[in-house]
């Protein structure tokens, strides 16, 4: 297996001390369910703390090259480029598939789910790095991988949030902060989905689902905005 992984360490640029936490960050649960006398962990808590690494590393680039956009402008763009599209797609693109340590059921799984672990391990890779060689690395790692992502982003303006936009628009055409409430959830801890709706007062203006709560609540608001046919009103 460590064999294997050396083709990954070589398309990454990154060369591991511990080569078991390269092999963890691959790491899915269901694996384990299938090969319980696996030496290793699945990869969540490694997830966990490249989560918090990623965000620091993206928070860091973005404030201290671009000093003069606000606050809220940073947010939207850190929001654009961290979400599992985007950082799913990366992990696509450096075949992250090929190394996978999956379930076969889990392994048979395509789209949204596919798309969700793969971000997922581009996580636990992050804070793999970062726990084996260090800030740095890992920082060289997220810049070269998916911070090269932003200007796309900034041109075609897929920074913009619907959460944002729709609570902007119905605060200025009915005076009304939309809420949002969960409308069904269902599947294991680790495959959570949501449908999610988005009311002004008691009427329910948009729904939408995901794997997470933040998709759900995404999808929602622009199915909203489509609805009322307020997307192009404030352009």
């Amino acid at each position: 297996m460590e064999e294997k992984f050396a083709e990954l360490e070589k398309k990454i640029g990154v060369e591991f001390k511990d080569k078991n936490l390269l092999i963890q960050a691959f790491c899915h649960r269901s694996y384990l369910n299938e090969n319980p006398n696996f030496e290793l962990g699945h990869n969540e808590r490694l997830e966990f703390l490249g989560d918090a690494v990623l965000e620091l590393i993206v928070t860091s680039y973005l404030y201290f090259t671009y000093p003069e956009k606000s606050e809220g402008e940073l947010t939207s763009w850190r929001a654009a480029l961290v979400n599992t599209k985007e950082i799913g797609d990366t992990a696509e693109k450096l075949n992250f598939h090929d190394f996978l340590l999956l379930s076969k059921g889990e392994g048979k799984e395509g789209g949204k789910a596919r798309l969700c672990i793969l971000a997922n391990t581009f996580e636990s890779l992050v804070g793999a790095i970062y726990l084996d060689r260090g800030y740095d690395t890992a920082k060289d790692f997220v810049e070269k991988n998916l911070i090269c992502k932003l200007p796309r982003i900034i041109e075609l303006g897929l920074y913009r949030d619907p959460k944002s936009e729709f609570q902007e628009i119905t605060q200025e055409e009915v005076g009304i902060t939309p809420a949002y409430k969960v409308l069904k959830e269902w599947g294991p801890d680790h495959k959570r989905n949501f449908v999610i709706g988005v009311f002004l007062g008691d009427t329910l203006s948009g729904q939408g689902e995901g794997q997470s709560k933040k998709e759900a609540e995404e999808k929602a608001a622009k199915e909203a905005l489509n609805k009322k046919s307020w997307k192009n009103l404030k352009k």
